[in-house]
């Protein structure tokens, strides 16, 4: 994948092309991304070595048909039986890893679907990641809602019935601060009953705060578990640190965090590789914090604003499902979202396989929420959207396709005391 997914824009200064064409050219220009910035919390944790001693020696081209029956058999799935299900040996058994994989998802999630949606307040981003449509060289609208423009985009959520939400901003501390998002969560509890965020990686003690404010999970993307392809894709801005991106659930939960949910976008690197660290990341913190609700998902590149080519050619709908089973008959009781990034029939098919959560009503811009729930148009309210996504169901619509499917939707599994 080369760097250069965008074209430069006439809005960038001479300065900021030239710098731009630096970052992207010039290794030596861009800061290391192992070393943490000032004010980064370093904590002192072993599941980070634990996760890539195991991704650096997978190789799943060792794993034959005999391994991947072995795995299938095993009553309980080992890390080495997971790697063999991750392998090429494993696509001609998806059928059989399909049927247990939702023997699996029956036993402890019975016939249930979560859904949620996803709020955006803002997409200011101080970070140059080179496939992500808010980032800081791309020319889009900018907009950051007012706490007033929340509760109102709240309130039309609200009254549709959903009972959870995700919200979420570009990482930018500058135009997003941790009180400003502390605010939103505040407004959220009046509305919803479980609140998640997925923001930039702030300590433990901010996580805390927001935690005070409302907050139920985190959730953080590690995009790739590769750190020499992720210092080609994050070239500006503190994501860079790959690290201090790496801890963030770990400081959540330490901050009160009652959840945190882990993935990899799946075609920045080596998909299956990604694929075995992500779950191995929520595999070892899980034992570390048994207390903890942990969730995965594990999402493909999706075309951005300016940019059509972005496509997850690499990872076709076979292999996200083979992964989506191996997840499920690695970590049975751990939840598995899948979004709107994929196609209303992947989700309706995957949802009575492995997945437990899926997203309705979705818009990845700002301030979209009212035209989307209710038909009216406010174009002062509005900022472009992270990436273009493929289910656009309502949540009715959502709601009804789901009990259709002859699966339950939940709204809400959690009741405060």
């Amino acid at each position: 994948m080369e760097n250069q997914f965008f074209v430069d824009s006439e809005h960038l200064s001479p300065e900021a092309l030239k710098k731009k064409h630096r970052l992207e050219t010039d290794p030596s220009s861009r800061k290391n991304h192992m070393e943490y910035l000032p004010g980064m919390e370093i904590i002192e944790s072993d599941v980070c070595g634990q996760v890539m001693s195991q991704m650096n020696s997978f190789d799943y081209s060792v794993y034959t048909a005999r391994d991947v029956r072995a795995a299938l058999d095993h009553e309980t799935c080992s890390v080495e039986d997971f790697k063999a299900l991750l392998s090429p040996a494993a696509e001609p058994f998806l059928e059989e890893m399909a049927q247990k994989a939702r023997m699996e998802t029956g036993k402890h999630f019975g016939n249930t679907v979560y859904l949620f949606t996803p709020l955006y307040i803002a997409n200011y981003c101080e970070n140059y990641c080179v496939y992500c449509g808010f980032n800081c060289y791309n020319h889009i609208n900018r907009m950051k809602l007012s706490m007033e423009q929340i509760e109102h985009e709240m309130k039309v959520i609200a009254d549709s019935g959903m009972e959870e939400i995700l919200i979420l901003t570009g990482e930018s501390r500058g135009q997003s601060n941790v009180e400003y998002i502390g605010e939103a969560c505040k407004l959220a509890r009046k509305y919803f009953r479980m609140v998640g965020l997925e923001i930039y990686p702030v300590n433990t003690d901010e996580y805390r705060y927001l935690h005070e404010c409302g907050a139920d999970y985190v959730t953080v993307f590690q995009e790739t578990y590769d750190t020499d392809k992720y210092e080609t894709l994050h070239l500006l801005g503190h994501k860079r640190v790959w690290p201090y991106r790496f801890d963030a659930q770990e400081r959540a939960l330490r901050g009160g965090m009652r959840g945190v949910a882990f993935s990899a976008l799946l075609g920045l690197s080596d998909f299956r590789k990604d694929a075995l660290a992500s779950a191995l990341h929520v595999y070892y913190l899980q034992r570390k914090y048994p207390h903890a609700e942990m969730s995965l998902s594990c999402p493909r590149l999706r075309p951005i604003v300016n940019n059509d080519k972005i496509n997850p050619l690499n990872v076709g709908e076979v292999q996200l499902c083979q992964i989506l089973c191996a997840y499920r008959i690695f970590l049975p009781f751990v939840g598995i979202t899948v979004s709107s990034r994929e196609s209303a029939e992947f989700r309706n098919g995957i949802v009575k396989i492995a997945a437990t959560k899926v997203s309705a009503g979705v818009s990845t811009g700002i301030g979209d929420h009212e035209s989307k729930y209710t038909g009216k148009e406010d174009d002062s309210v509005k900022g472009d959207e992270q990436f273009e996504i493929d289910d656009n169901r309502s949540f009715d619509a959502m709601y009804q396709d789901m009990s259709g499917e002859g699966l339950q939707p939940v709204l809400n599994d959690y009741v405060y005391v």
